[in-house]
């Protein structure tokens, strides 16, 4: 075999220098964040300063913060499906709903999934009355779509 195919060559972002986001995004992916989610964090954020307490959380949440870039969901409703978008799936009388938000609001929602996930990006290439693959392999029809939070003013 070529020792140009053996897995030990390949660098890890450790190795390379190449450094992860607050996140654990690979290095140049968007930090992307519901408005809703940027709101909770801050709210968090701003309860631990309040308290004096736990700086590593603090400093955790200010990088995730910082390194954050807030979507808006869109204006008009579509069949297309977005970020931010809770997605409701229907497979053999099964309803399951999934709501594609970022990295760091994964365990604000039940029912959260991420953007990068294998199935949020199947969510996000999809419109309403696609199929799309779920994480366990089934196959299951979007049948709603739906943004939970109202646009923010300007």
């Amino acid at each position: 075999m070529s020792r140009a195919f053996i897995r030990e060559d390949v660098d890890p972002p450790e190795r390379s220098g190449r450094v992860r986001s607050a996140s654990g995004l690979p290095p140049g992916a968007m930090n992307y964040i519901t408005a809703r989610g940027a709101r909770r964090l801050d709210a968090e954020l701003n309860e631990l300063r309040r308290a004096d307490s736990d700086p590593a959380r603090m400093a955790e949440l200010e990088a995730a913060l910082a390194s954050a870039t807030v979507v808006e969901p869109p204006e008009k409703r579509s069949d297309s499906i977005a970020f931010g978008a809770t997605v409701t799936t229907k497979q053999n009388g099964n309803i399951k709903t999934y709501t594609i938000v970022g990295v760091d609001e994964l365990g604000f929602y039940p029912d959260a999934v991420s953007w990068i996930s294998p199935l949020g990006k199947a969510l996000l290439a999809a419109e309403l009355g696609d199929k799309v693959k779920l994480e366990d392999d089934r196959i299951a029809t979007i049948v709603e779509i739906e943004y939970r939070e109202v646009r923010s003013k300007k």
